[in-house]
């Protein structure tokens, strides 16, 4: 009879009938199977439908007591002790999967490595048992060649084993061979063209990272068809609009985000994805509730790593500094190798610290992920001119030409090649000033500022390019009187530093009454300025004792 299970009564012909659709409470179930000994198989087939309606307490139950309980004296009764300790094993490494908890999750991971050892003595090498421990392997996270091993033994002696297939189509896609995983996929696709959503769904996901994004939209599109609240589906075709980036398909993306939100509110990947969102949108407080949220709801490091991102970020626009190191250090903790934008947050942070050196360390990384990439360049160019290592100046040398060779455009990275140059390529430097001016007046249309007409005066001046020293440094004069009103202290110091090296030309010039005219104001107005003091022999041939002409960083 369908739709029912008849339970032997011990000693007699008689059976107890119980409609599948209608169970009664699992402690009275339990309590017929008990004193009636009843065979082992009818335990795990009446646990099994308890589970199929969701009542997981009587399921476990049930299975728990079969083991000490039930009549096991039969032939073949050693099949049925697998399939009881198997079912339950897969029953707790399921739980320990979606379980939070960490004390709680190894608990559920050691009762099912128990039940999974106790198996291993009865029949070792049952498909069904190498199955489950496989997953049980995968999903313990460091297993995953003994899981490889036993797919590979189940393969061998069935080589269409859909389990198996799509084990191998998982171990290949976290060891980044998409091509392999893809090809288990459309073998299991192949042997059973009905498979789950979820088959569709891991063939959406290996065309995304081979770059095929129509044939992984069409996967994630008939995963949708197969499975309506099938939430990767709907994260993958929402990501492919959001990427197009125009109003329409930003809406579209959306409204695929709110949909899988409203089947699970706690999906990370859901929740990271409107996260960055709401970035966007500016509402930040958003962003850091649901970047909190993600964080709680997953052991995934790589999704904890956005989760932090998106929080430091959200608290960095704030200018919330603290929060913003906090959450950027973390999500570097978490990160993947080639997720580096935790460690350009992180960079951010320890400048806006002074520490230039964990700085650099940070931009370091992210330059070894991206090669040539330009921001990083720029900023490890600019750190480490103002290092007092050669090795380091060096390098700094380096990034900023090829910063520079990159995007000519850079005024930035003119002038701090132009100033770092200025200790050892006198006309290097000179050309990269004359770059950077050039580029002021020609694409920013501003005004050179005196701190770079000093300096163009001063490498002219150590070129021994006197008359072009005397021009430069005449204009840089003439530009701080005219910004005077802007701001008096800032002008009238950078006015003491061309004071001085005017002074200075007119000592090559041998118009000593003017060198020390100049040197005589600055002493009068800075008494403390001990390092220019005029020198004792007036015209004394000596120039080696005269202290070096000096050139002036731009304040940033």
């Amino acid at each position: 009879m369908s739709g029912c299970i008849e339970i032997p009564l011990r000693d007699s012909d008689e059976v107890i009938e119980l409609d599948l659709s209608q169970l009664p409470e699992g402690e009275e179930v339990l309590g017929i199977l008990t004193n009636e000994k009843v065979p082992l198989n009818y335990w795990v087939d009446l646990a099994v439908e308890y589970y199929k309606q969701k009542k997981e307490d009587d399921f476990v139950r049930i299975l728990e007591a079969s083991r000490t309980d039930a009549n096991s004296i039969y032939r073949d009764s050693e099949k049925d002790q697998m399939r009881s300790f198997d079912t339950l094993a897969a029953y707790y490494v399921q739980k320990a999967n979606k379980e939070k908890d960490k004390t709680v999750k190894k608990d559920l991971f050691q009762k099912a490595t128990y039940l999974y050892t106790t198996a291993d003595k009865i029949i070792m090498y049952d498909q069904n048992h190498l199955l489950g421990r496989a997953y049980f392997c995968l999903l313990e996270g460091d297993k995953m060649e003994q899981a490889d091993a036993q797919f590979n033994f189940v393969l061998n002696q069935s080589a269409n084993n859909i389990p198996s297939l799509l084990g191998k189509a998982c171990i290949a896609f976290n060891k980044k061979d998409y091509r392999g995983a893809l090809a288990f996929y459309k073998k299991a696709l192949r042997t059973n063209p009905n498979c789950p959503a979820a088959v569709r769904l891991g063939m959406g996901h290996c065309f995304m990272k081979l770059g095929n994004q129509e044939k992984a939209r069409l996967a994630f599109e008939r995963a949708l068809e197969l499975d309506s609240m099938c939430v990767g589906a709907l994260v993958g075709l929402a990501v492919l609009e959001l990427n197009e980036k125009k109003p329409e398909n930003i809406r579209r993306g959306v409204q695929m985000l709110s949909k899988a939100y409203n089947i699970d509110s706690t999906n990370p990947m859901v929740l990271n994805h409107l996260g960055n969102h709401f970035f966007f949108k500016q509402d930040f407080q958003k962003v850091q509730h649901l970047g909190l949220h993600a964080f709680h709801n997953t052991e995934n490091e790589s999704m904890r790593a956005e989760s932090c991102y998106q929080m430091a970020r959200a608290f960095h626009v704030q200018e919330d500094y603290s929060q913003a190191f906090q959450y950027y250090y973390q999500a570097t903790q978490y990160a993947a190798p080639n997720f580096v934008l935790p460690h350009y947050g992180l960079g951010q942070m320890y400048i806006n610290r002074g520490d230039t050196e964990n700085a650099a360390q940070c931009f370091e990384k992210v330059l070894k992920a991206q090669p040539g990439n330009y921001e990083t360049m720029k900023i490890l160019g600019s750190l480490y001119a103002s290092s007092t290592s050669q090795s380091k100046r060096d390098l700094a040398k380096q990034h900023l030409k090829k910063v520079t060779e990159q995007y000519s455009e850079d005024v930035e990275a003119w002038i701090e090649l132009a100033q770092i140059l200025e200790g050892s390529d006198l006309q290097g430097s000179l050309s990269a000033y004359h770059k950077a001016t050039k580029l002021l007046q020609d694409l920013v249309q501003m005004d050179i500022p005196p701190e770079i007409l000093n300096n163009i005066a001063a490498l002219h001046f150590r070129l021994g390019n006197y008359e072009e020293a005397h021009k430069y440094f005449q204009e840089a004069w003439d530009r701080c009187e005219s910004e005077k009103e802007q701001d008096l202290q800032y002008y009238s110091a950078i006015s003491v530093t061309i004071k001085y090296n005017t002074a200075r030309l007119h000592e090559m010039f041998c118009q000593y009454d003017k060198a020390e005219k100049l040197y005589k104001e600055i002493l009068q107005d800075h008494p403390n300025y001990v390092t220019f003091a005029l020198d004792a022999w007036r015209g004394t041939e000596d120039k080696s004792m005269m202290p070096q002409i000096g050139t002036r960083k731009l304040c940033e």
